[in-house]
């Protein structure tokens, strides 16, 4: 009987596979007639053996490469790598878009959408107030409300919500437009500002944020650029308040057009109060320069001096420094060396080649 069930259940599975591959897509030989019109047959020349047997027009057609999107994603991504190793971290290209990006003490004003189509923005100078300076706060509402002819302006510490300091915004110039000062005597921290208006006769909130920083010292210009190795060497001159670790960055332009993102860290500590950034020769060699070049944007951090401290922030002169040049000649495009980078690179290409 063991036998006989295994002969039975090897002729059902051959039938069951028979009947599959006789109703498959890929057998279109065999009942091709099914789906022929009445009479295809007597219109359809008389086909040899060898014709019939012959692959479909699908089997044909060759087979599209198929799509590796890791492989494809590791290519870009060491290719990108590959090209952003060229450059030292302390002196990377910059572009326009880029350039307005990366300004530290930018505040963007905020827009609070009103019924009607109306807005309620609030602007402010800076995003980053030094201890003591004034803050002064604008705010514009548009739209087709009545607007009281004051706003108020209160800021507060974020966690508990207590008021902190407070004023008036009265009307300033055209309608609709409003103007008042606080002031940043408090401690170093986040707070948020809160401006309030009755419109139609409704009181209305406008929340942002802004940080008051302590007092770090004072930028004191620059020193005399030079040229060392590939490097222009720029000295920047900062007196700090107290001694400590310090990060400055700065943005180089030529004339109006941004050429690179500079960044240095240095410990300074009364005895030495100049960080030197440098503008590598990937960023510098084969540019026409006439006249000066400009240093805008500054920004210097005091680094936390353990754990959990709070990173500081002060800021250079508005206008940004500008200076003379010595001949950029010698610079050029010759890539950093980072044998670590190098080394990444190379996986990454590794990587990319297996896929």
């Amino acid at each position: 009987m063991p036998g006989k069930a295994f002969l039975i259940l090897t002729l059902v599975t051959a039938g069951v596979f028979g009947t599959g591959y006789m109703l498959s897509a890929d057998n279109r030989a065999s009942f091709s007639w099914l789906a022929e019109p009445p009479g295809a047959n007597e219109s359809r020349p008389a086909q040899s053996p060898t014709t019939t047997r012959q692959p479909s027009e699908r089997a044909k057609q060759p087979e599209p490469p198929s799509d590796n999107a890791l492989g494809f994603m590791l290519a870009s991504v060491a290719e990108q790598y590959a090209e952003s190793t060229r450059y030292p971290a302390w002196s990377v290209p910059l572009s326009p878009e880029q350039a307005s990006a990366y300004r530290g003490n930018h505040y963007e004003p905020i827009s609070l959408p009103l019924e009607g189509g109306g807005e309620f923005t609030v602007t402010l100078e800076k995003y980053r107030f030094t201890e003591g300076e004034q803050i002064l706060v604008a705010a514009a509402i548009q739209g087709p409300q009545v607007v009281d002819r004051a706003l108020s302006a209160t800021l507060e510490k974020p966690e508990s919500r207590d008021s902190v300091a407070s004023t008036t915004l009265e009307q300033a110039g055209s309608p609709g437009y409003f103007e008042g000062v606080l002031s940043a005597d408090e401690s170093p921290g986040e707070y948020r500002l809160i401006v309030e208006a009755r419109l139609d006769g409704k009181p209305v909130r406008h929340a942002s944020s802004l940080t008051i920083e302590p007092y770090l010292g004072d930028f004191e210009g620059l020193g005399d650029a030079r040229i060392s190795g590939n490097n222009l060497i720029i000295p920047v001159k900062f007196s700090p308040e107290a001694p400590g670790f310090y990060a400055l960055s700065a943005q180089l332009f030529v004339g109006q057009r941004p050429v690179a993102q500079l960044q240095m860290e240095k410990r300074l500590d009364g005895t030495s109060n100049t960080i030197n950034l440098k503008a590598h020769g990937t960023v510098l060699a084969n540019r026409t320069v006439d006249g000066q070049l400009q240093l805008k944007n500054l920004q210097i951090r005091q680094l936390p001096a353990k754990p959990g401290d709070r990173t500081n922030y002060a800021f250079g002169p508005d206008e940004g420094y500008a200076f003379t040049p010595p001949d950029l000649d010698s610079l050029t495009d010759t890539p950093a060396v980072n044998p670590e980078s190098e080394q990444r690179a190379a996986l990454l290409r590794q990587l990319a080649d297996k896929f």
